[in-house]
């Protein structure tokens, strides 16, 4: 999953050109939508209310966390918008400690930490806080609330339906935002190609992923696995999209690495034990 959103960035940056941000989202995540319902149209009916109640609480801070992130990007570098996204890996075990009641270790701790500084490696050259840092820091609180959602709410059996719930208050979210100045659509056929594919696989079939493996797996061990997002991005940029690979690249992808695979070879306890009830 982490490794499809990557695969993304290149491919966004140059649609971008050619379609506003906020309108590729709304088209982006209405296509999604309408694809996974196509392929599961009964998911939804055999969610409870609660399980309903929550997928609308987790589309809902997915998809204003879109719309605060891309404001950001029009105020500040990307490369600081995504170390600044990043910083959900911090903010995740932070929220989780306070609403899940989740013991954070010292290992987890450590892995959090060096995920954060290779972020930074990777895509900081040079920073200034601003409107735009600030929104773009609201944004990946609520990316970690939503993480941090996902691991209490989420259950295997429930993925699809939750999905497809969130996908659709991501779609209407970003819908109402770009209306009031009509909708721009994708002009050629490999920008149609480009958006289909960040539909249906970087968006209905990664968060079909992201919310069944949160069912599994604690609220923090995945945001310190989704750290790898930018460094699957830095691969496919140098692979496919033509840039220059530089060392601070090389180490901060490392680092990120080793932040994973510290946070993956410690031990283990039952997400059960770690994932309580949500407070409220």
């Amino acid at each position: 999953m982490t490794a499809c959103w990557g695969s993304t960035f290149f491919l966004i940056k140059d649609l971008l050109d050619r379609v506003p941000t906020l309108d590729f989202l709304a088209v982006r995540f209405a296509i999604a939508s309408v694809a996974i319902i196509a392929v599961a149209p009964r998911a939804v009916a055999r969610l409870s209310r609660e399980s309903r109640r929550h997928a609308v609480v987790l589309g809902g801070l997915y998809g204003v966390a879109q719309i605060l992130q891309t404001a950001g990007l029009a105020h500040t570098a990307a490369s600081v918008s995504g170390f600044i996204t990043g910083m959900y890996v911090v903010a995740t075990p932070l929220f989780a400690a306070v609403l899940l009641r989740t013991r954070i270790t010292a290992a987890t701790w450590a892995a959090v930490l060096l995920a954060t500084a290779g972020l930074g490696v990777l895509t900081l050259d040079g920073f200034a806080i601003g409107f735009g840092e600030g929104i773009t820091l609201v944004a990946a609180l609520l990316y970690a609330l939503h993480i941090v959602g996902l691991g209490a709410w989420s259950k295997p059996d429930e993925a699809l339906g939750m999905s497809i719930v969130q996908l659709i208050v991501i779609a209407v979210i970003c819908l109402l935002a770009t209306a009031p100045d009509g909708i721009v659509l994708p002009a050629t056929t490999g920008d149609w190609l480009s958006v289909v594919y960040m539909a249906v696989f970087a968006g209905a079939l990664a968060l079909v992923g992201q919310t069944w493996a949160q069912a599994h797996l604690a609220p923090t061990r995945c945001a310190i696995i989704m750290s790898m997002e930018p460094v699957f991005a830095v691969f496919f940029a140098v692979l496919l999209g033509g840039e220059s690979l530089a060392l601070r690249m090389v180490t901060g992808g490392l680092m990120v690495l080793a932040a994973m695979l510290v946070v993956e070879i410690g031990p283990r306890r039952k997400v059960e034990g770690e994932v309580q009830h949500l407070a409220v």
